[in-house]
Order: C-alpha cells, then sequence, then structure tokens
C-alpha cells in the first residue's frame, strides 16, 4: 500500500499480523488491511490486531542503506570504504541538505525516517484513543503498552535526529497540511510521558510474543532511561537545568529495573558471532530487549528486508583474481559501505579485550583458485589483516598489500596458523606453530613505522580503501541467494547498553564508584576467560551448514572460506600463546586504560566529569560498535563535531548544525497555511533547523 508524506485519516498500518507464537513465521506473518474496511479498527480484533502488527513498523530500519547512513556515518567510528553511496551523510558537504543528491538513488533521503515513523505514529494514535472498545482489562492495557511504547520510540527517534518535530497525537480526519511544529523541549516531554506510559502498562517480562522479540517493561524501561539521559545531556543544556538531576535519578531507576529483570550473556560471542540459523537460541536470550523480527518465510518480508549483511565487509572479491570468491557461503557480501576508523581498532586494548577479536573478521579462506601456480592451494588464507598497534614495529619492512605481489613473512615474529594441513581452530583448542616463509596474497596492518597505514592497501585506482577489518554482527549463512533478504533479527536493544546508561548517569551524578561497577561488569565479560583459544573466530556463516543450499561445490566453497581463526598472535606478536583468562578491571578514573588515555589526549580532554563521559563513549563503542546509535550519542553529547574531526577524515565538514538533520524538503513543501494557501518562502524557513 503506497502511502503520502500526510498523516492521513483512516491510513493506518499497512500489515496485519494473524496468529501469535514465539518467534514463528505465524507471529511475523503480513496481510494488507486493504481486506478490511476501516470499520475493523472500531472491534476489538482489529485494534488487538493493529497492536501486534506494530512490530513491523520497527524492520523499516534495516531494509536499505538508511540503515547505516542516518546511525553510523559521520561519526568517529565509520568512515566510507569505496563505494560512496551514502558518503554526503558521512562528509556533511554541499549536498547534506532538507533534499540530498547522492551518488546514486540508493542514497537515503532526510524524509526516509521522518516518513515511515510517522506512518507507526498514526496507527498507534489509533489504538489509544479506541482502546476503551477493548474489553478485557488485561488485553486492553497490552494493547495499551505496546501503543505507547512505539509512539514514544518513534517520537524518540524523531527527536533525537531532528530536534522539535510535529506532535500529532490523535488519528487524523482527512488530509492534514498545516502543522505545528513543538519545540525540542516539548518533543522530550511526550517521549518521556509515553515511554513512562508504556513502562506502567507492561505487565513485567512477559514474552507474549516470543522472546528476544517480545517488547516487555524492561524494554520500556531501557528507552525512557535512554530518553531521560538525552534530556539531561548537553544537547538539551537551553531547556533542562530544572529537570536534568530528577532525571538522571529516574532514569538510574528505569535502569535498575530492566538490570534486575534481565540477565546479561555470559559470552559476548554469544550475542551475535555464535548466531547459527533462522529464530536459534542466539535470538532468544535474555539480554536482548528489543528486535526487529524477521525469518525465512516468504510472508514475512512485507516492504523491506533485511539487507544489514550487506555494509560492513571489504571488498574482498576483488582481490587476487577473485580467490575469494564471494556467496552464500560467506554470510555477507562486500559492498563496503562502512569502514571503521583508526579510532574504532584503537579503541580496544589488542591484547586482553576479546570483543575486538570476537567482532571483527580478519581471515578469509582461498575457495577460487584462477591460477594454481602461485604457492596457494585451496583453504589457504586469502586474505589476512592484522590489527596491530601503533608501538609495534615488527612489519616495519614488509610489503603489504590487496594483489597478487602479497607479502612473504619470513621470521617467527610473523607465526601463522599452520594452515595447510586442515587444521580447524575451537572455541577452546588449536594448534599454533610458527610458519616462516608462508605467502599470503592479500595481506595488511594497521601500523608500520608508527604509522597508520590501513586505508593504503587497496586495489590500484580506487579512490577510498576497499581493504580493512569489517564487523560481524549482521552476517547469515542463511540467505537463498547472494543478494537475497537476511533471516536474521537485529538487535535494537539489549541489557550490555542498560548497564552503560545507567554508568553515565551515575557520573554525571557525581557518583563515580556506582559508575565503574557497572562499566566493570560490562568489561568483564569482554575479558578472555579461562581456556578459551584467543586465535578461534567464528560468525553467522557457520549458519550455512544448516542451509539446503550447502551441497556439493557450494559446500566446498563454504569450508574452504571459512577457516574459524583470527589473526591475534600475528596481530600481538609479542604475546606468548596462551588460555589465560585475561583483566580488564585495573583502572582507575585517574589512570584510565592506555589506549583510553591516548584517545582523550589526543581530544584534549580534562576534568573528571568530562573524562568519564569521553571514556564512556570509548566503552560505548568496544560495546555497541555498528549498533545503529552511534550518531545519535554524539548528537546527544555534543561531541559530534569534536570526535569526527579528530577522528573520522572524510567528515571535516562538520559543524554545530550537523548536531540536528534537516527537517525533510518534501515535507515542509507539501505544507499549507489554514486558509489553504502556500507557505511563503519566509514560513519554510522559519520550519527548517538553523544552517539548512
Amino acid at each position: 500500500m503506497k502511502y503520502n508524506r500526510y498523516m492521513i485519516g483512516g491510513l493506518l498500518a499497512a500489515t496485519l499480523t494473524v496468529g501469535v507464537s514465539s518467534c514463528s513465521s505465524d507471529f511475523l506473518d503480513e496481510e494488507l488491511t486493504t481486506k478490511y474496511s476501516t470499520d475493523y479498527f472500531d472491534t476489538e480484533e482489529g485494534l488487538e490486531s493493529l497492536a501486534v502488527s506494530l512490530y513491523g513498523n520497527i524492520r523499516w530500519h534495516f531494509g536499505y542503506e538508511w540503515a547505516y547512513g542516518i546511525t553510523l556515518y559521520g561519526t568517529d567510528e565509520f568512515t566510507s570504504g569505496n563505494d560512496l553511496t551514502s558518503d554526503a551523510w558521512n562528509e556533511y558537504d554541499s549536498r547534506f541538505g532538507p533534499s540530498i543528491q547522492g551518488t546514486n538513488r540508493n542514497c537515503p533521503q532526510p524524509q526516509a525516517l521522518w516518513d515511515e515513523v510517522y506512518y507507526g505514529i498514526a496507527s498507534c494514535n489509533t489504538i489509544i484513543a479506541k482502546a476503551d472498545i477493548i474489553k478485557d482489562a488485561e488485553v486492553r492495557n497490552r494493547c495499551l503498552a505496546h501503543a505507547y511504547f512505539l509512539r514514544g520510540y518513534n517520537y524518540y527517534r524523531l527527536t533525537a535526529q531532528y530536534g522539535g518535530v510535529v506532535l500529532q497525537l490523535t488519528p487524523a480526519t482527512g488530509v492534514v497540511r498545516n502543522f505545528t511544529r513543538a519545540s525540542e523541549a516539548e518533543c522530550w516531554e511526550q517521549v518521556i510521558s509515553d515511554l513512562r506510559q508504556a513502562y506502567q502498562l507492561f505487565k513485567g517480562e512477559e514474552f507474549t510474543y516470543g522472546k528476544g522479540i517480545t517488547w516487555t517493561k524492561a524494554t520500556a524501561a531501557h528507552f525512557l532511561a535512554k530518553a531521560l539521559l538525552f534530556r539531561a545531556s548537553e544537547r538539551c543544556d537551553a531547556f533542562n537545568s530544572a529537570t536534568k538531576e530528577a532525571d538522571l535519578k529516574e532514569a538510574i531507576e528505569a535502569c535498575t529495573y530492566a538490570i534486575n529483570a534481565r540477565s546479561l550473556s555470559p559470552n559476548y560471542s554469544d550475542l551475535y558471532a555464535n548466531w547459527t540459523g533462522v529464530d536459534c537460541a542466539t535470538e532468544q536470550q535474555d539480554e536482548i530487549l528489543m528486535a526487529a523480527g524477521f525469518n525465512n518465510s516468504s510472508s514475512t518480508i512485507g516492504r523491506f528486508g533485511n539487507r544489514t549483511y550487506n555494509y560492513f565487509c571489504p571488498q574482498f572479491s576483488n582481490f587476487s583474481n577473485g580467490w575469494v570468491k564471494r556467496g552464500v557461503w560467506i554470510g555477507d557480501m562486500d559492498f563496503q559501505r562502512c569502514r571503521p576508523t583508526e579510532y574504532t581498532y584503537a579503541a580496544y586494548d589488542h591484547v586482553n579485550d576479546a570483543r575486538l577479536w570476537k567482532t571483527f573478521k580478519t581471515v578469509f579462506g582461498i575457495n577460487n583458485l584462477a591460477e594454481k601456480d602461485k604457492g596457494v592451494e585451496l583453504g589457504d588464507p586469502g586474505i589476512v589483516m592484522i590489527l596491530n598497534s601503533k608501538d609495534d614495529h615488527t612489519y616495519d619492512g614488509y610489503t603489504f598489500g590487496a594483489n597478487k605481489q602479497g607479502p612473504t613473512f619470513k621470521d617467527d615474529a610473523g607465526r601463522l596458523p599452520e594452515w595447510r594441513d586442515g587444521k580447524r581452530q575451537t572455541p577452546t583448542s588449536g594448534e599454533l606453530t610458527s610458519t616462516p616463509g608462508q605467502w599470503i596474497p592479500n595481506a595488511s596492518v594497521l601500523y608500520q613505522n608508527g604509522q597508520y597505514v590501513a586505508p593504503t592497501f587497496m586495489t590500484p585506482g580506487y579512490k577510498y580503501s576497499n581493504f580493512f577489518a569489517g564487523i560481524n554482527k549482521t552476517v547469515d549463512g542463511t540467505r537463498q541467494a547472494e543478494k537475497g533478504d537476511s533471516f536474521r533479527d537485529v538487535i535494537m536493544a539489549r541489557l550490555g547498553e542498560t548497564y552503560l546508561v545507567r554508568a553515565e548517569c551515575y557520573a554525571r551524578l557525581g557518583d563515580f564508584a556506582s559508575a565503574k561497577k557497572d562499566i566493570d561488569v560490562i568489561r568483564a565479560r569482554a575479558q578472555w576467560k579461562q581456556g578459551e583459544n584467543r586465535s578461534y573466530y567464528v560468525d553467522g556463516s557457520k549458519a550455512f551448514e544448516s542451509n539446503a543450499l550447502n551441497t556439493g561445490n557450494a559446500a566446498t566453497m563454504y569450508k574452504n572460506s571459512n577457516l574459524w581463526m583470527n589473526t591475534y598472535y600475528l596481530s600481538n606478536p609479542q604475546q606468548p600463546v596462551t588460555t589465560e583468562a585475561s583483566n580488564l578491571t585495573n583502572w582507575t578514573w585517574d589512570n584510565l586504560p592506555a589506549e583510553d588515555e591516548a584517545i582523550l589526549a589526543k581530544l584534549g580532554v580534562s576534568g573528571q566529569k568530562e573524562r568519564a563521559i569521553q571514556f564512556i563513549l570509548n566503552e560505548r563503542t568496544r560495546e555497541l560498535i555498528g549498533e545503529w546509535q552511534r550518531w545519535e550519542t554524539l548528537s546527544r553529547t555534543k561531541t559530534l563535531v569534536q570526535r569526527a574531526k579528530a577522528f573520522n577524515t572524510e567528515a571535516q565538514a562538520v559543524q554545530d548544525r550537523h548536531l540536528y538533520r534537516p527537517i525533510p524538503q518534501s515535507f515542509i513543501d507539501g505544507l499549507k497555511n489554514e486558509d489553504g494557501s502556500d507557505l511563503t518562502a519566509e514560513q519554510k524557513a522559519a520550519w527548517q533547523n538553523p544552517g539548512y
């Protein structure tokens, strides 16, 4: 069903859910509401169906390029790979405005988020306005909880992006083209009010529609805390002085409910890397507070399937005569949109923080030999990315690159696993040997001679680097076609962030001891556990083992592509082979970890509160990299300009005005005065955020 940019009375959700079961295809099934008249929403059955259909509204966020363009680009963590589809969002140049002339037609427009979330808000308004039709109090409260939550969440997204927006809180009648723009303060008050309502209405941790999918009291608590923290943060300093302390205390209470009601997953790998297939146990973890649900039923795709697997991978298929051929046996596509910055790699303790090695893919196996006389075999490492540190000089004299003339490791400092014997690492075992002299056709390092050189290893003629270690949080080996939709859920909120939200609230209130306790819960999980094999790596490509396509040549390609190894020991050449536990909690506010002190020194940060907030921003990178919220976080703390200029070489045009997105020109151009006349140029300018 096509919809326009206006709020039209009677235009409700485009989807209805028929049947409900835990993460099943029934739960996600969609039917066009054209099957029903609008009178259907004057019935108990219709309103409950509409409430369940609200889950479909959040799947939009992960359908196309806007997934990363409006959430990750233009920050300190990611910059463009060689594909520049959405680079206007990253570079903040003259193209970025109320309408964007992108590199190609896939570049997301400012109205993308605006249109879709108002579409969901219209459905919520209908449920709230007509809820008294539902006689069963438990059903009525469940429907209202869902409606208030999604309306609060959608207005949260709008206000975080645009500042003050239109607060439409009742069903519109007819075509409405005259609106009043609320202030940012009024919008945050409404967001908080809606999320408070949802928090009160949800019946604890009742997983009505499937664990990992269902919104619960903890889900509402998490976003209520985030909204309160946003209002108490620097971007809102012009109007939050009277509410700041109370907001932080209420946020702590909300976080505490969620933390007490739910539990963290014990191993960071369990959150993303150990994804084994559609509706697997990974998607049912207690830590997951909100997820966009997908599966392999054709009826669940709707207008927007999950395309996030496309955006974080280097252009591996372009290296060395295509010796690493892409396909469904490798769980992501090499669209190379999001390239990590130097800051992102440098934020980790490369020796002791397991999150780095459980998140970044650093080895691809050769699966397609075009030339058999180059000293390599199928199943050998074809692409090796060494994530060394700035003070490592092991590889200063080596030649690296993405061409056929790759490096030969000539001494024991370049230890490699014994690839050729077909050995595979496991989580707790695997034989590591020094094999000097093995040739790797494509290899890179982060540093040589103390200089960051990672972007220089690329295919000749490419403007930006297409050779980098990407993250694995979206990898899906169950796809049915190379460019088919992903079937895995997308996590939108989890308890790991809740701890960091509470820690930031404590720090802002001056309770640094409590803040450290919360941060250390997260850092303790990030440590290597006793007995873990630090060379082991896994990702969602593993799900290909249960894919019906895993036969014949595809099965061979899968085996040769995925070696389940990382470059931990190549990247830390002085580190002895060990399975001992590591420690990330031995730090103080006056003596932060070395990697954090280096980052804060570059930013010129001083003062305990400022250092604490910046340290938490670093910890959010380590814990939440690629989880669709970095721009919002830096805008909230007014660190966007500071951090983007310091760490994103392509975002140097960023200015204070970019703390807010432009109001979509398509919306402004459609507005009318009460008498039906068009807005004047001055009236249109008054609608727009400053600087656009």
